[in-house]
Parts: structure tokens; sequence; C-alpha cells
């Protein structure tokens, strides 16, 4: 077999092409315009002519990734052009309990068509029982990119298309000094936070970008840890800074797409990760003191409001917190 190794030229679509012989060989290179490569590439799934694998080499693994809207425009993992469900569709991870739950619902009443994702297949089930409107269940792991690419490819095969992402999903790690923390709280931290939250806008903004008519919107759940740290929270709030580089990263990416993101953060939705905070929490000062919630009803109130925005607007950046709370001005 050959392995033809790629490298891009100028801006005018040409392509070297240099196929080696499995044992050796010297090479032999010719200039082609890609236009004409593009067919085979595509319906084979870049294992294209010649019977070669097309593969990028080194820095220019990026530089290829521009194949991928031909790709999927040739059917696979799009939704299709004109079909007979133009519903908005909203994928909401995370969506079991809480924050997730009380944004499906919200969704729902106004008319949203909601894919509910989480880990806990009869909460999921419970959760899509409750909705006012067409709704699905999906188990999946976000911070798994099969089970991701899954959730999409669900998605779309049952209704056509991804019009939003409410990227939720999120966990906690024990509140303790940085230097007693087991790395492995990091790490799970880390997977389910940032790397869930990229590999879910990673494939939403895939189809997005593919599907007509094409774009989407893409709300990303900073909390109020992406602006100001709790005492002992590392992890969580690293994971939180980080979203806030994705979500402005995503906008400047998605805008010429017609793809917007924009970022919530949510600062003592009575949720059950946040109930604790009613019998007392840490404080800055070390003292240990309950703090003021609010009904994660309103988070879903300012979800739908970001996500039934225009195409032309977006919220970049919301923050929705107990009024009572002690967020500004803390630490």
């Amino acid at each position: 077999m050959l392995n033809a190794v790629w490298r891009l030229g100028d801006y005018l679509g040409h392509v070297q092409i240099a196929a080696y012989p499995d044992r050796g060989g010297k090479p032999d290179r010719g200039e082609v315009d890609i236009s004409t490569l593009l067919p085979a590439i595509v319906d084979a799934g870049y294992q294209g002519a010649f019977g070669a694998e097309y593969r990028p080499r080194g820095d220019l693994e990026a530089g290829l990734s521009w194949l991928e809207p031909w790709h999927r425009a040739r059917g696979e993992g799009c939704g299709t052009p004109g079909g007979p469900n133009m519903k908005r569709i909203a994928v909401v991870t995370g969506g079991g309990r809480g924050i997730g739950r009380a944004a499906a619902e919200a969704l729902s009443a106004d008319g949203w068509t909601v894919v509910v994702c989480g880990r806990t297949p009869d909460v999921l089930e419970d959760t899509a029982a409750s909705l006012a409107g067409d709704s699905l269940p999906v188990v999946a792991d976000v911070a798994d990119v099969a089970d991701v690419e899954r959730l999409f490819d669900t998605t779309v095969e049952h209704f056509g298309r991804v019009d939003l992402l409410f990227n939720n999903a999120g966990i906690t790690a024990p509140p303790v000094p940085v230097d007693e923390l087991p790395v492995d709280a990091w790490d799970r931290v880390m997977a389910v936070n940032l790397r869930g939250s990229f590999l879910c806008a990673r494939a939403a903004f895939g189809r997005m970008r593919c599907q007509d008519p094409t774009g989407g919107r893409i709300i990303n759940n900073g909390s109020v840890s992406a602006t100001t740290p709790r005492p002992f929270s590392a992890p969580y709030t690293s994971s939180k800074h980080a979203i806030t580089g994705l979500t402005k990263s995503l906008a400047l990416d998605g805008r010429d797409l017609g793809i917007t993101c924009g970022q919530i953060d949510i600062g003592n939705a009575a949720s059950e990760m946040v109930l604790q905070m009613a019998s007392g929490i840490l404080q800055p000062d070390g003292s240990v003191q309950a703090e003021a919630t609010m009904d994660v009803a309103h988070v879903g109130a300012a979800v739908v409001h970001m996500a039934g925005l225009p195409a032309d607007a977006n919220v970049l950046s919301m923050t929705v917190m107990a009024n009572r709370m002690p967020f500004v001005g803390r630490g």
C-alpha cells in the first residue's frame, strides 16, 4: 500500500503529493489541482485515489481540517437540507437534574425540541417525560469522544439538525488545599468540565456549519467561578476560567458561519450541587456561613432569552446570581 503524505500548497488550491512505497524507494512527486481529488477523498472518507491513505503530517494536520465540511455535506452527520422537521432543536448536557433540567423545561415550554443528555438513564427518562414538547433522552458521558459523537449523530438522525447546545454538564472536587488534592480528582474535573465542553462544542459546531440552513448557538455554563474563586476550588475554578477562553474563541470562529457562542455565569442556583450552601459554606475569612440561593427556574429563563436571540445578536457573557449571595467583593 502507498502512504500519501500531503503538503498544502498556496491559496490557489494546489497540493503536493509524495507517494512512498512501503519498503523505501524514491518518492514520485507531482502537483495536481485539489478539486480533482476531492470526490475521491470525500467518498472514501479520506481513503482516496490510488489506494492511498490520505493523512496530514505534523503541523499540517490543522490545515486539512477544512475538508470536513465537504465530507459532511455528502450526508454524513448533517441534517437533511429542506427536511420536513424545521423545529428548533436543543441539546442540553447535564440535563437530568438541577440547572440542566431547569433549562430543558424552560426551552421545552418555549417550543424547543429538547435532547437531554446525562449519565443516569432513569433520571433522564424522568426529565424527558416531564417536558412539554418533543424530547429525547440520550445517555452519554461528555468526556468520552465516542459518546459525544453518538449523542449528536442521534440528535440529527431523530430531528434533522442542531440549533442549540447548552454546555452544562459539570462536577466539582473536594474543597481541600491544592497540595492535598488527589491528582485524579483534578483530572476528572477537567475531563468533564473542560474536555466535555470542548467535545460537545466541537461536535455541535461541525453539524451547525454544514446543515441547511446553516448556523446555530452554543451556550456554555461558566459559573461565577469563571470570575472569582471560592476557597480551595482550584480544579473547578481553573476549569471555568478555561471555559471563558473557549467561549470567546468559539464566538470568534463562528461569527462568519452564523454560529454564535455565549456564556452564562450562574451563582447559587438552588440545584443539588449547591444546596449545601443554605446550611453553610467556607468563606475567604475561614468562617462557615450560610449563603442565599435562587430558584433554578430563573436560570432556565435566562437560557431561553439567550437562545431566542436572532442570529445577528449574541449575549457573549451573562451573570445570573442570587441577589444576596456574597459574590461582588468576595475574596
